[in-house]
């Protein structure tokens, strides 16, 4: 149990019940962060399974502990905490502190926040409530986001670094090259800049979608009319016609999507299986039952895009879908697979990856049929 009661001096102090250390009725066991509980004599009465976790200290050692003791911290400047904040004997008019990254003994960071309980607003402080949360979670997301920034600066910097030749070595000689050469520098300076405008489209669409900000403005959508597009933007740009096999099931329900995004999920999975598969790419389009329950059985369009070259390693079939995942052929920010997952979750569907009849990857993904923007 980490809670208990605690002598002090004048007497027999009882801890507060595992009921009353939240007034929700709630075991502080049970708290996914960790919670310490000082009394008005500043002697620990409740230190939690998170707070044992977090501070590698047992509750049997902080209880009846001063919290200066059970919790000792310091700032980063290596300052003691409590007797910097002080918080029996400081200011009457405080309430707490805010969180904020302090040192636990051996140097790990741990976020703490505190919170000063009086009986009356100027009074004697009653209670420290100390909420005590690992760093882990942020550092990881900070490291996501340093990486992010990393990757996004290096696929920048190759086609700027071209751009800004080509131009250079047009504007100071110009006079000197065919029209041909002219061309050539030209169109590789065009195509360098819809790389870079992908870039930052995609950047912009992991901000939505890890800010939950990513707008869908459903219309009707022909999906095997989009697939079909693509199939056929493939085999003008060289690749034989046979090796695309779209079966369509009829009759499909009416889908209701964002187009755009549509065209971007089925851009990227379709490109994948041409760049990384090998032999017949097969698009599968199917209705299905909705991934949202009350729907109906026929709610929904799935897409199953496959192939028959190597596949996707099973051990790697749980991060396909995570930033920078990029499979055995390195190229590209791995960010494409991130954002379909996005893409497809913004329209409420789902969307998976496993091992196709012959051999390949497979990715399917269903949308619901949903309804129309302006009567959503």
């Amino acid at each position: 149990m980490s809670v208990g009661t605690s002598n002090v001096p004048g007497g027999r102090v009882p801890a507060p019940r595992h009921g009353d250390a939240t007034g929700l009725g709630i075991d502080p066991d049970e708290l996914p962060d960790g919670l310490v509980v000082a009394d008005e004599h500043g002697l620990v009465v409740c230190f939690n399974a998170a707070a044992s976790r977090i501070t590698l200290t047992a509750p049997g050692d902080a209880l009846g502990q001063r919290l200066e003791k059970a919790l000792p911290l310091e700032d980063l400047e290596g300052r003691r905490w409590w007797q910097l904040t002080d918080p029996y004997g400081g200011l009457a008019i405080r309430v707490g502190q805010p969180e904020r990254n302090l040192l636990l003994p051996g140097g790990r960071e741990v976020l703490v926040s505190a919170r000063y309980v009086r009986a009356e607003p100027t009074g004697p402080v009653r209670r420290v409530v100390v909420s005590l949360r690992d760093t882990e979670a942020r550092r990881r997301t900070e490291r996501s986001h340093a990486e992010l920034i990393a990757t996004v600066a290096h696929e920048l910097r190759s086609p700027l670094t071209s751009v800004k030749g080509f131009t250079a070595t047009l504007l100071a000689k110009w006079e000197r090259f065919t029209d041909d050469q002219k061309r050539l520098m030209l169109e590789t300076v065009d195509a360098d800049a819809d790389r870079v405008t992908r870039l930052i489209a995609e950047l912009l669409d992991i901000s939505r979608i890890d800010s939950g900000r990513l707008e869908v403005r459903r219309q009707p959508v022909d999906i095997a009319a989009a697939v079909g597009r693509h199939i056929q933007a493939y085999v003008a740009a060289g690749q034989p016609a046979d090796r695309f096999l779209l079966r369509v099931e009829q009759p499909l329900p009416a889908l209701w999507a964002d187009p755009d995004k549509v065209d971007q999920v089925l851009s990227n999975l379709i490109e994948n299986a041409v760049r990384h598969g090998e032999g017949t790419v097969t698009i599968d389009i199917t209705a299905t039952t909705s991934p949202r329950e009350g729907e109906g059985e026929h709610a929904a369009t799935s897409v199953t895009v496959s192939d028959e070259g190597p596949g996707i390693p099973e051990e790697s079939m749980n991060r396909v879908f995570t930033r920078f995942w990029r499979g055995s052929k390195r190229g590209g920010t791995g960010l494409g697979l991130y954002i379909v997952k996005g893409i497809v979750e913004a329209h409420g569907g789902t969307i998976t990856v496993g091992r196709a009849p012959g051999g390949g990857a497979e990715f399917r993904f269903t949308l619901p049929v949903a309804t129309p923007a302006y009567l959503a």
